[in-house]
């Protein structure tokens, strides 16, 4: 079904294939796996952000003792986020202004 989507949904696609192989049978995380799926499939994104507020805030939020599991609307908002302020992101920006 995938091979007439765009790049984009192949993308999104990828996303949930990822969340949902990781999610238990209710289809949520725990937030220490949503902390190690995380640091290792976004690692390009996150390295280098740890002395930000924000980055800290986010992995505070996840290391916090909490029975709340992570659905994967919450899971996208973390993604998001954690993209929104990487310095990889600026690169590839710069690459678009730059050609």
């Amino acid at each position: 079904a995938l091979e007439k989507v765009s790049d984009l949904e192949k993308a999104f696609a990828t996303v949930a294939l990822v969340y949902n192989y990781s999610a238990d049978l209710e289809g949520k995380l725990s937030k220490a796996e949503t902390k190690s799926l995380l640091q290792t499939q976004i690692w390009g994104f996150i390295q280098g952000q740890e002395n930000k507020p924000k980055y800290q805030e986010i992995i505070s939020a996840l290391d916090e003792e909490s029975e709340n599991k992570i659905d994967f609307e919450d899971f996208m908002i973390l993604l998001v986020s954690l993209t929104l302020m990487s310095d990889l992101l600026q690169e590839i920006k710069n690459v678009k202004t730059t050609k």
